[in-house]
C-alpha cells in the first residue's frame, strides 16, 4: 500500500510512505514494471489543510506515454498543475465531491464541480474518471453538479462514470 510517511507509520505492515515526487516501482506477476510516483496534493484551503496527503500517477515503465492520476483528498492548486506538466498523462481518477467540514469553515476538502473541469482541460488527453463525490454527508457537490460543470464546459464526452462493484473499461 502506497501512502504518505504519515499514513505509512500508523498503518505500519507492508505500507510504503512516499512524500511529493518520490517514486517506488513494483515488478508484476508478468514481469513488468509499474511505477508508482507520489504527487503533490493538498486537502484544503491553504494553511488550513486537514492533514498530509497524496497523489499518485502510475505507469508501466515501457510505456510511461500512458500514465493514469489519482488525484487523492486534494484541491486544485499548483501542484495538480505540476502534474500535468510532468507527465503524459491518460487518465485522470479525481477525488470531487467538494468535501467540506465544520472544522474549516466553508472551505471545500477536495475539488469542486469546477476545479474538476479545470483539472480536465489542464490534462488536456486525458479520459476523466469522478470519484468520491456521493455516499458521505459531507460532500456539497454530487454527480448532477458535476456533470452540468462537464456540460457548460463541453467536456461532457471525456467523463466516465464508475458503477460500484462494476469494472469500467477505458480505452488509454
Amino acid at each position: 500500500m502506497f501512502t504518505t510517511n504519515d499514513g505509512a507509520q500508523r498503518l505500519r505492515g507492508s505500507s510504503v510512505g512516499l512524500k511529493a515526487w518520490e517514486s517506488a516501482e513494483v515488478q508484476t506477476p508478468a514481469g513488468s514494471t509499474l511505477k508508482v510516483v507520489a504527487t503533490p496534493a493538498r486537502h484544503g484551503p491553504a494553511n488550513m489543510d486537514r492533514g498530509p496527503v497524496n497523489g499518485f500517477v502510475f505507469f508501466f515503465t515501457d510505456a510511461p506515454e500512458r500514465a493514469i492520476y489519482f488525484s487523492g483528498d486534494t484541491v486544485w492548486f499548483d501542484g495538480v498543475a505540476e502534474v500535468a506538466q510532468r507527465f503524459p498523462i491518460r487518465l485522470a481518477v479525481l477525488n470531487l465531491g467538494a468535501a467540506r467540514v465544520a472544522e474549516v469553515g466553508p472551505f471545500h476538502l477536495t475539488m469542486t464541480s469546477e476545479e474538476g473541469v479545470q483539472a480536465a482541460r489542464t490534462f488536456k488527453n486525458a479520459a476523466i474518471v469522478p470519484l468520491h463525490f456521493e455516499g458521505w454527508a459531507h460532500f456539497s457537490e454530487g454527480r448532477d453538479k458535476i456533470a452540468e460543470a462537464f456540460a457548460t464546459a463541453k467536456l461532457e464526452s471525456r467523463l466516465h462514470w464508475p458503477q460500484a462493484g462494476r469494472a469500467v473499461k477505458i480505452p488509454l
